[in-house]
């Protein structure tokens, strides 16, 4: 019996194939992984739902595929994988006996392979069930003398503090990085290492601003209807982006090429218990203060709460980070591989302000604007943050 493997819902409608791991004819188990799909953010296993043989595979790596679309064809079988004599030639089954033909590895790992060029077929995995993991990696550079640059998955540091006895000094505890933490923490070194950042900073006179949302939200009953200054600065960067295109963009060095976003979707980070998250608001361009209010209130709860879906993660072409809950100053935030740029929000705090005669006080908000230099030259990102300012100084313009 012939059945056709589809892509399931996934929580988004398209994603990148980043790599095809079965072959014509192979024989596979259930719960084996067929293809590793990507997202903006995010990579997912899709395993097989059946026992059986493959017939035809429909999609190749790099292909889009679509919720629902047919990956690939199948012929289910009952006996097939407990029969070694009905196993084809070079089939690739996922049993005690024969597993070591089965690559095991998560799509990080995949991604950082592919990355520095290395076939996983090379290497046995010491993890659980043969699975590669970061040192096996680690040990298959080291052993074949191959050079590490920006990309290299340990430095020199991380050798010396693993090999460092910290203990001498005084109580230790090793405390496992989480999950989020890992996955972010290896983008975030790749976008630092491959990204030339520029950060510009600036001070916004929000005095006005401020006046006249404690005024507004005195009429607003309901919690997540009432207008915080985020909801303020996503307004104001959205129709600033309006402006200048460029920083709402993405390059592609390979291409020689910049593509300009005709959407304007905004992600803010999210400190949570397990680490930061990045939900999207998405056409933001379309919306008004008290939409934007609702959105970010009931985003940042899904994410507080682990609720978040993939595609609340995904398809952000600007991101603002915002510090002002904490506290500090300034900060240089580190910009999204996809992205152009992303602003810094700190606290804000009144200062002495000369109108000419007096020193009056005056509520200034810090802001940290990192731009990609390979697309923003330095002057256009000062002008950015100018028309930012101009836009945060006088709510009226936020309103036409």
């Amino acid at each position: 019996m012939d059945i056709k493997i589809k892509l399931p819902d996934i929580g988004i409608e398209q994603a990148e194939v980043i790599d095809v791991l079965v072959h014509v004819n192979d024989v596979v188990k259930k719960e084996q992984v067929l293809i590793v799909i990507e997202g903006d953010k995010t990579s997912m296993e899709i395993p097989s739902q059946y026992n059986g043989r493959i017939k035809e595979i429909m999609v190749k790596v790099t292909d889009i595929v679509y919720i629902n679309s047919t990956i690939m064809i199948m012929e289910l079988t009952q006996d097939v994988i407990g029969d070694k004599n009905c196993i084809p030639h070079n089939t690739h089954v996922l049993s005690n006996d024969i597993s070591n033909n089965i690559i095991h590895a998560s799509p990080l790992i995949r991604r950082l392979s592919r990355s520095l060029n290395i076939n996983l077929k090379n290497i046995t995995g010491s993890g659980r069930k043969n699975r590669i993991i970061k040192k096996d990696l680690d040990d298959y550079l080291i052993s074949n003398k191959m050079h590490i640059n920006s990309q290299k998955l340990s430095n020199n540091q991380d050798v010396h503090i693993k090999n460092f006895d910290f203990s001498k000094f005084g109580a230790v505890e090793k405390v496992e990085i989480s999950k989020i933490k890992k996955i972010s923490g290896s983008v975030l070194y790749e976008n630092w290492s491959n990204i030339p950042h520029v950060t510009q900073f600036d001070q916004v006179d929000i005095t006005d601003l401020e006046s006249f949302r404690i005024k507004y939200n005195k009429k607003i009953v309901l919690k997540e209807k009432k207008i915080t200054l985020l909801t303020c600065i996503i307004k104001a960067v959205a129709k600033a982006l309006v402006n200048f295109p460029y920083l709402n963009s993405s390059i592609s060095i390979k291409h020689q090429k910049i593509f300009l976003k005709k959407y304007i979707n905004i992600g803010i980070a999210v400190d949570t218990l397990h680490g930061l998250l990045v939900p999207v608001i998405k056409n933001v361009c379309k919306k008004n203060l008290s939409d934007i209010s609702s959105e970010i209130f009931y985003k940042s709860q899904d994410a507080r709460n682990g609720k978040l879906k993939i595609s609340d993660l995904q398809g952000g072409s600007f991101t603002i980070s915002s510090l002002g809950g904490i506290g500090g100053t300034y900060f240089t935030p580190i910009i999204n591989s996809c992205e152009a740029a992303i602003l810094g929000v700190s606290k804000f705090s009144y200062q002495p302000v000369w109108d000419g005669d007096n020193f009056i006080p005056r509520l200034i908000l810090p802001l940290s604007l990192s731009y990609d230099h390979r697309i923003i030259d330095g002057a256009e990102g000062a002008r950015f943050i100018n028309f930012l300012n101009h836009l945060l100084s006088d709510i009226r313009l936020l309103l036409v």
